[in-house]
């Protein structure tokens, strides 16, 4: 069960799931009806993807480019770079002089956006002159400000920028979108990984609400000619916590066959949403695991050539508990590949 709840995110919050699936056995396997939401992903509110890209002036920022560039051009899209002027600007950012006034970060940004331009791209650059103390409240303004589609945003490596985006940023852009995000983790040398999307990881966890990834990933394997496979993380004894893990330890035969109605659903709900995607032209496969949900995902991204990870999340205030041991964050910190960071539904 690796998506996000509604209580904080967190493994012992996805526990109620559990038991659902396997009440409802194989009714969960009706699965979503998918039908022309794929196409409305990333139209774009104005009919062309508007692709918000923050920079800072320094070269592990830059490295979302690549990932820009390839949606932009398979969806005739438009970049907007954009950097925000902070009121007590560093002197450097990750090693390398920092962007401090309204001309230095204008010319930068031209200097990318003309690099951009050699690939027929459409790009425009925005630099916010009034100085902010929160660059966090600045970005999430100018996504609503420039009716931006998608935010591409560098990871930035570990904590530092990493933990301000999943705990303010990501929290307010979906809030307010919703919009969105991609986030592209540098390699770890600080350079720009290259773009390549064959293989897309879509996790679920039978619930509707978590249900929105599933446009976004077929829209994307479609566009890019890509193959999905959708997992679902069913917990063993040795892995479930909170009140799960009392009932487990408590009655462990009980929970076997809890756990394992639970898989047999999820079985049936991977099923039926293969065909959908199968109806939609995208070649897709489910696969059941069994174990920690992130350890398991983990392990499934080492065995298969997986270019990205697409996850549905709230935009509301359980979204902080991401700091504190949930999916997305442990993700980050342990692939290399991508995250699509798509808005999850309320119940």
């Amino acid at each position: 069960m690796l998506l996000v709840s509604e209580k904080g995110e967190n493994d012992s919050s996805r526990q109620p799931a559990i038991k659902r699936g396997a009440e409802e056995g194989v009714e969960q396997g009706a699965g979503p009806d998918l039908g022309s939401e794929c196409d409305k992903v990333f139209a774009g509110k104005s009919g062309r993807l508007r692709l918000l890209v923050p920079l800072d002036g320094s070269r592990l920022a830059e490295a979302v480019l690549p990932s820009a560039t390839a949606l932009a051009q398979r969806y005739q899209g438009e970049i907007v770079l954009l950097h925000i002027l902070e009121q007590h600007p560093p002197s450097q950012v990750h090693g390398e002089r920092h962007l401090r006034d309204l001309a230095e970060a204008g010319i930068y940004l031209e200097e990318v956006a003309a690099r951009l331009r050699l690939e027929d791209l459409a790009v425009a650059v925005h630099v916010h002159e009034n100085r902010e103390q929160s660059v966090t409240r600045g970005i999430v303004e100018h996504v609503q400000e420039l009716e931006s589609d998608l935010v591409v945003m560098c990871t930035h490596g570990n904590g530092g920028v990493r933990d301000l985006l999943f705990g303010s940023i990501a929290q307010q852009v979906l809030q307010r979108g919703p919009c969105p995000i991609w986030l592209v983790q540098p390699r770890k040398d600080g350079s720009a990984p290259s773009f390549k999307l064959r293989r897309v990881l879509v996790p679920l966890d039978g619930t509707p609400e978590h249900e929105p990834a599933l446009p976004a990933a077929i829209a994307l394997a479609r566009a890019f000619a890509a193959g999905l496979c959708l997992v679902f993380v069913i917990p063993t004894l040795t892995t479930l916590v909170g009140e799960a893990a009392v009932s487990g330890t408590m009655l462990p035969a009980t929970m076997r066959a809890v756990l394992d109605l639970a898989e047999q659903g999820a079985r049936s709900y991977l099923q039926q949403i293969v065909e959908q995607c199968q109806k939609q032209g995208v070649r897709a496969q489910g696969e059941i695991l069994r174990g920690e949900t992130v350890l398991e995902v983990v392990k499934l991204l080492e065995r298969q050539e997986i270019d990205l990870v697409v996850l549905a999340s709230h935009g509301r205030a359980g979204l902080d508990a991401l700091l504190s041991g949930s999916v997305a964050p442990r993700l980050v910190g342990r692939v290399s590949v991508p995250l699509l960071l798509v808005r999850a539904t309320s119940l």
